[in-house]
């Protein structure tokens, strides 16, 4: 994670956005008079959201814990594909 000013985020927009895109690298803008901001990449968000909704439900999250589980084991099986 990168912290600059907002001032210094705004002199070097461009340079700040390819290491967010680029890097994958969060940036927290910060502000004298005002909140902070966080700038990341929209593949980021995007799986951030995603993970927050999946394990947005019990049954989901235990299914996941599960899962996570069996494939530590090696435990496994093997499906033929459905052709249409």
């Amino acid at each position: 994670m990168k912290v600059v000013g907002y001032s210094e985020f705004r002199n070097h927009l461009i340079q700040n956005l390819n290491a967010v895109n680029e890097d994958k690298e969060v940036v927290v803008v910060s502000r004298a008079h005002g909140k902070n901001v966080v700038v990341m990449d929209m593949d980021e968000y995007n799986s951030i959201l995603e993970t927050l909704y999946l394990v947005s439900s019990k049954a989901n999250r235990n299914r996941l814990e599960e899962a996570i589980e069996e494939m530590n084991k090696g435990i496994s099986f093997k499906h033929n594909l459905i052709e249409e």
